[in-house]
């Protein structure tokens, strides 16, 4: 498992656009990501974890420019859309109504796609770096724990994880608050 630091995130992103699937630091746990287009990377990244295929990932971007393509803007209410980008950059995951922008796979049996602006910045780094939003979902084998340092990484992906984006995590306890941006149901709290 390759190393990389906030200096070296352009690295990092290079190994995501050439089909890695990178660890990285978010506002709770660590994450596991990915190239939300790249078919090979996404079902490498869903055999580390043992996951489902129905189950949906979330995108995380650095800013709202790096997600609206992959909302179905003309089904958002304007007050609604409003209402989610003042929580934005922010620990705030919301899910919309999706474009045609967005793969099936990452939706997974779901309508809609799980999306957050986040304001961590070793996580909005990595996206920047990137140049696009990521998959973002946590770094753990399904029904394990997240990983929340290195060492539990190594544990739990050994050296069939690509890589680690190395910085802190956002000091929250628990990850983010999922939301329905129409309705405002809280999917998960």
């Amino acid at each position: 498992m390759r190393r990389f630091t906030t200096a070296t995130v352009d690295t990092a992103a290079a190994l995501m656009r050439d089909g890695g699937v990178l660890a990285y630091p978010t506002e709770a746990v660590y994450g596991l990501g990915c190239d939300p287009h790249d078919r090979h990377a996404f079902d490498r990244l869903f055999a580390l974890k043992g996951r489902p295929a129905t189950q949906g990932v979330l995108l995380i971007a650095a800013d709202f420019e790096q997600i609206a393509p992959y909302i179905d803007l003309a089904a958002v209410p304007p007050a609604v859309l409003g209402d989610v980008r003042a929580s934005w950059p922010g620990p705030h995951t919301w899910i919309f109504p999706r474009s045609a922008a967005v793969p099936d796979w990452v939706a997974g049996a779901h309508a809609g796609i799980a999306l957050r602006v986040t304001a961590h910045a070793p996580a909005a780094a990595l996206c920047r770096a990137f140049g696009a939003p990521l998959v973002s979902t946590s770094a753990n084998p399904h029904g394990e724990a997240p990983a929340r340092d290195v060492t539990t990484l190594a544990r739990y992906f050994g050296d069939r994880l690509d890589g680690v984006l190395e910085a802190p995590l956002g000091g929250q306890e628990r990850p983010t608050t999922i939301r329905d941006a129409l309705s405002g149901a809280i999917i998960r709290a």
